[in-house]
């Protein structure tokens, strides 16, 4: 089955909880798990910033929208447990719980206002079955996940337009940016073109320049195949390069993927989309208009010294 909603998860845990017992909140992410009978990969699927799991994000949301309806108390450090109005709300409520179920409770009612006053809506409570099935924090993820790909695709067309002297510079400058080449200086003296839409050259890995990577790139629309990354390979050799790393605005050919992880020596195939993606991480050709934060409350804060 896929993963459930936060929505879908509130009935179930509440269940869970009438046994009058605390539960850990890891506890019931576990037991839910469980029930829904969560296949591996439903269960380690991470949420687009990679830093939480999807399951565990709603199972800590539907916590949230419980607490805040005063259906379940905190009774400890990531520790729940039922309260009287929250069985009494179950018996009153035989089937699905949702947050439009909630939408009864005068303190829930006051906290999905002070959401909204803080975030700067003051529209009603939404309708029943207007509520997103997604938690706050995935719909967040999921915008941030669709702007960085507009980007992404905008960057890139970008610099397949750019002229060869202009693509030898963001080269030296993704370089220098991802902590390669040395100084400036040694950077522009060690890559340089060399015809046929590509740039190559040999650069130092680190600062100390104690190892070497050789490094070609080609602003091509069209694949990169097997015989590009052979002859590349063959570079290596005569320059006595152990590490190489291509670069191409365009896409490599499976040929060219499985020979580069064949071979003894180690390249790096690094494609368009790629190529993108790292200059969006190291902030070549991109500035910054915004910056969100998102942050939760500290619990080792407020543990007793």
């Amino acid at each position: 089955m896929a993963i459930p909603t936060y929505q879908a998860i509130m009935r179930p845990m509440l269940d869970v909880c009438l046994d009058g017992e605390p539960h850990r909140l890891q506890d019931l992410i576990a037991r839910l798990s469980h029930d829904f009978d969560l296949t591996d990969d439903e269960r380690t699927a991470l949420l687009p910033s990679g830093f939480q799991g999807v399951f565990t994000n709603r199972v800590a949301w539907a916590s949230t929208y419980l607490r805040k309806a005063e259906l379940l108390e905190r009774v400890g450090r990531g520790t729940y447990r039922i309260t009287d109005r929250g069985r009494t709300f179950v018996a009153a409520h035989a089937g699905p719980i949702s947050a439009a179920d909630l939408a009864s409770i005068p303190e829930f009612v006051q906290f999905r206002s002070r959401s909204r006053t803080a975030s700067g809506h003051d529209e009603p409570l939404l309708p029943p079955g207007a509520e997103s099935s997604e938690t706050p924090q995935e719909l967040i993820e999921r915008a941030a996940a669709t702007l960085r790909a507009d980007l992404a695709s905008e960057l890139l067309e970008r610099v397949r337009g750019i002229s060869p002297e202009f693509f030898e510079r963001l080269v030296i400058d993704l370089l220098l940016a991802m902590g390669y080449g040395g100084s400036r200086a040694d950077a522009g003296r060690a890559v340089g073109r060399s015809g046929d839409g590509g740039i190559d050259g040999i650069i130092n890995e680190d600062r100390l320049g104690l190892d070497a990577v050789y490094v070609q790139a080609k602003r091509w629309d069209h694949p990169v195949g097997r015989p590009e990354v052979q002859m590349f390979a063959g570079s290596l050799e005569g320059n006595r390069a152990t590490k190489g790393v291509f670069l191409t605005t365009s896409t490599f050919t499976e040929g060219a993927r499985t020979y580069a992880g064949s071979i003894g020596k180690r390249i790096v195939l690094i494609d368009g989309d790629r190529l993108a993606d790292l200059m969006i991480d190291h902030g070549v050709g991109v500035v910054t208009v915004a910056r969100h934060e998102l942050r939760k409350i500290d619990d080792s804060y407020f543990e007793p010294g």
